[in-house]
């Protein structure tokens, strides 16, 4: 049973930020000595990072979901909590990352790269750092922000310079066995290689890395055999070498056929147009393997193909080859253009961008509300404390929201989503006129959250203060 695995499927969560503290300092003769809630720690990432030594996914198969620690909570005496520790996550070099529609979202090659897969939660504020000249003794902490938690897909593509491709026992394991010091299984019967197996070869000055595909068949290109699982590994590949069995003991199979099926399946496959053939008799040792690479060579010759005749068990041809590729992987490797060094990109925000966006759902008949900062609030706002949810308030009307729900249309009583459909808070709007400390009465408090009255009570209520002829008298009694 194989134990090489290539794709998985990864359930990720990073850490919870820590809860922020609500807390007043007390001490003998000094029984309010003001706020000294801490800070709640930053909740740990789910970092991918890329090791040579790992060469397949296969631990991600029998644990796929992974876990970062949580931040911990804030406590009193200006006590911050822990930041929760990052999960490092090692994977082959030549992973591809994507989401679950199938979008790439990084590509991992060479050594110590780098992916968060998932962002941890920032830590909720103590009321200490809440404090302010209008707030000086807050009642209320923020919360921690929760950690991102999605589901990504791992597809390892071999980082392989020539990739063998062609039927089960063409001899692709013996060539990569002689040509470098890679130990492959190897047997006379098909999908012996049940793993891509990768070798290192050194000609003359140039030292590339050789790969084989196993299990081509037809149909390969659909699921049948090992084929598709594997044609993956030869996206990388500069230079593909088809190799052909001259001595098969097959009389349905002939080498040139051989050729047109697996080059069918790769045209199938798609994205390998561009790159360069080269076709290797392999097996030649045996009389009547030479004998017919001797009647096929001119035909693959007038195609344009490069043809080499090659033994693995005789060691013949193995020099002409391994130079040959050498020079095509030379030139792949000069046609690339020079990598750029690192540089910092600066993408100033545009003068109307204000972060966040009001629309009206018809569906739901709601204003929605959606923004990196109006939701990151609402996530930390513990909505059990009243005066928690009337900071909340006075944030979003500072940041202007208040302000795009009126022109908008929104009036008094309509009903505003802040968030997605699927995790959104809901109420319904009431038009903030003063904002602050001056609104709030005990600690834990704030009046604006008392129920309001109906529309049609606070219409009487205007018209019955209007007609109270004790008004005028109060408004102008100097006692």
């Amino acid at each position: 049973m194989t134990t090489f695995v290539d794709r998985v499927e990864l359930h990720v969560a990073a850490g919870n930020g820590g809860h922020g503290c609500a807390s007043v300092h007390r001490e003998k003769f000094k029984p309010l000595g003001g706020p000294d809630g801490g800070n709640g720690g930053r909740g740990g990432d789910v970092i991918l990072v890329v090791d040579q030594a790992i060469t397949t996914l296969l631990d991600y198969h029998h644990s796929p979901h992974r876990k970062a620690t949580n931040g911990q909570p804030g406590a009193g005496d200006n006590r911050s909590g822990k930041d929760g520790q990052d999960l490092v996550l090692n994977v082959p070099d030549g992973t591809v990352v994507l989401d679950k529609d199938g979008n790439v979202l990084a590509d991992l090659v060479g050594q110590g790269t780098t992916f968060v897969a998932g962002q941890g939660g920032r830590g909720g504020l103590g009321n200490a750092a809440l404090s302010s000249a209008r707030r000086k003794a807050p009642g209320f902490a923020l919360l921690g922000e929760p950690g991102e938690a999605r589901d990504v897909v791992l597809e390892l593509k071999t980082v392989a310079d020539v990739a063998l491709v062609g039927y089960p026992s063409a001899g692709k394991s013996s060539l990569i066995s002689v040509l470098s010091a890679a130990k492959p299984k190897i047997a006379d019967y098909p999908f012996t290689t049940l793993v891509p197996n990768l070798g290192v070869v050194t000609a003359g000055s140039t030292v590339y890395t050789i790969a084989d595909v196993p299990g081509l068949i037809p149909g390969a290109s659909q699921g049948r055999g090992l084929g598709l699982e594997f044609l993956r590994h030869v996206e990388r590949c500069s230079v593909l070498v088809h190799v052909l069995d001259t001595a098969t003991l097959e009389s349905d199979r002939d080498p040139v056929s051989d050729l047109d099926i697996i080059e069918e399946e790769l045209r199938q496959y798609g994205g390998l147009e561009d790159r360069p053939r080269i076709v290797v008799l392999n097996k030649v040792d045996i009389p009547d393997g030479q004998d017919l690479a001797d009647m096929i060579r001119p035909d693959l010759e007038a195609r344009g193909y490069q043809v080499f005749e090659a033994s693995a068990v005789a060691r013949l041809g193995l020099k002409e080859l391994s130079f040959a590729l050498a020079g095509i992987v030379g030139e792949a490797r000069a046609a690339k253009p020079k990598e750029e060094a690192t540089r910092i990109v600066i993408r100033p925000k545009a003068v109307d961008d204000a972060g966040f966006t009001v629309t009206y759902d018809e569906s739901e008949d709601v204003y929605r509300v959606r923004g990196e900062k109006p939701e990151r609030w609402v996530r930390q706002t513990d909505f059990n404390n009243d005066e928690a949810v009337g900071y909340l308030a006075d944030r979003l009307n500072r940041l202007g929201v208040e302000d795009q729900l009126m022109k908008a249309g929104a009036r008094a009583g309509d009903g505003v989503a802040i968030g997605s459909l699927e995790n959104a808070v809901v109420f319904d709007w009431e038009p903030t006129m003063m904002a602050g400390a001056e609104m709030l009465g005990r600690r834990g408090e704030d009046h604006r959250l008392e129920a309001p009255r109906p529309a049609a009570q606070r219409r009487r209520d205007r018209e019955a203060e209007r007609d109270d002829p004790q008004r005028e008298f109060d408004e102008f009694d100097p006692f």
